[in-house]
């Protein structure tokens, strides 16, 4: 992601709410109280500040956007373009994770890790991903486009592309076409 481009990201950031959420009435409104986008706007900024080798300035950066918006967000991770936290608390995103476009994450949502070694750690997430509130996806995996991860499902394996993912461990569940075209994964029998 090229700095230059922030002021036009953090639009396309306010137009994902505005396309996603139900309950947003206006630009201003998300601009100024949706901790997901705070959260999202300052990795963007700390994430330029990590590629240009100001690690400790992105750290900072970071460590108070914790504590701004209860979202931890490692300036080194890569996110794609338009992301949207919604309700935003409690949102974990490792150093190695890498979201494409057009992705919505819930709250509690970890994208995290399951071992302390160098190299690739955390999930690969595709465009159009869609995880459930209190979600945990672990682990150098890839989630493919369209995907959907039920609330409160973990995840420690890879999950193709449209497919579904419940439960503790998570079990794979195919779609229809008319259920892909609904964002609901709040009732996972939808699915079964």
């Amino acid at each position: 992601m090229a700095c230059p481009g922030l002021a036009a990201l953090m639009r396309e950031d306010v137009d994902a709410v505005l396309a996603h959420d139900p309950a947003a009435s206006s630009r201003l409104e998300i601009a100024l109280t949706y901790p997901g986008v705070h959260a999202v706007w300052c990795y963007r900024l700390a994430h330029c500040l990590w590629q240009r080798g100001h690690r400790l300035s992105a750290r900072i950066i970071s460590a108070w956007a914790r504590v701004g918006s209860g979202v931890d967000i490692h300036p080194a991770a890569r996110l794609g373009r338009r992301l949207f936290i919604d309700h935003a608390n409690g949102v974990v995103i490792g150093a190695t994770t890498e979201v494409g476009d057009d992705c919505v994450l819930f709250h509690q949502v970890t994208l995290g890790g399951v071992a302390m070694t160098p190299g690739k750690r955390h999930p690969t997430l595709g465009d159009r991903v869609m995880v459930g509130a209190g979600a945990k996806v672990l682990g150098p995996i890839t989630v493919g486009s369209g995907a959907k991860i039920a609330a409160n499902a973990v995840v420690v394996k890879d999950v193709p592309e449209g497919c579904v993912a419940i439960g503790v461990p998570a079990q794979l569940k195919q779609t229809t076409p008319k259920q892909r075209e609904h964002d609901v994964i709040i009732d996972p029998s939808l699915y079964i």
